[in-house]
């Protein structure tokens, strides 16, 4: 019989320190993608069970511990607490836990790493922290969040994990081979 343990996406791959970068998995708990049918029904219900606004496009709410990102067209992700049983009862609620691989990348100017991965301006000026974007992380789909002033959360699916700390690795060395 096959013994099969339970990894983490990124089991063996991180942490990682690159000069001034670190690269780490996160364990965020649950995730759970959320499409309403009735918008404005999920809104409450999703403030009521866990205290989270629905989330402008490109924007994110809550914190660390229990988060809520735009996801996309009528989708957030719910990162953390379980889904409110109430919650099914206005849109889909499915649990892709599994699915994601996520990450956080920090140090300071952290900015000039991902500018080397992603065609979207992540400086604090454009990209402020709650701000989030679906964009491509070199020829990943990702979801990326800005959570603190020099510090990002990323997710790509979990078959990529691999991939995504290799291209990260490779942009910290560069930023820190340029000083």
């Amino acid at each position: 019989m096959v013994d099969l343990n339970e990894t983490s996406a990124c089991a063996g791959l991180l942490p990682l320190s690159i000069g001034r970068f670190t690269v780490e998995e996160h364990l965020p708990g649950a995730l759970t993608s959320i499409s309403p049918f009735d918008a404005a029904a999920m809104a409450k219900a999703l403030e009521k069970g866990h205290g989270l606004a629905w989330p402008a496009p490109n924007r994110s709410s809550g914190k660390a511990q229990a988060r809520c990102i735009w996801f996309g067209h009528r989708e957030v992700l719910l990162m953390g607490p379980l889904p409110d049983a109430t919650l099914t009862k206005h849109g889909a609620v499915v649990d892709v836990t599994d699915g994601w691989a996520v990450v956080h990348l920090q140090g300071a100017g952290v900015e000039d790493v991902l500018a080397r991965l992603v065609p979207v301006d992540l400086s604090p000026a454009a990209f402020k922290r709650g701000h989030t974007a679906r964009t491509m992380l070199v020829h990943m789909n990702a979801s990326i969040t800005r959570i603190g002033a020099d510090a990002f959360e990323i997710l790509v699916f979990r078959s990529m994990a691999t991939t995504l700390v290799h291209d990260l690795k490779r942009a910290m060395e560069s930023v820190t081979a340029r000083g």
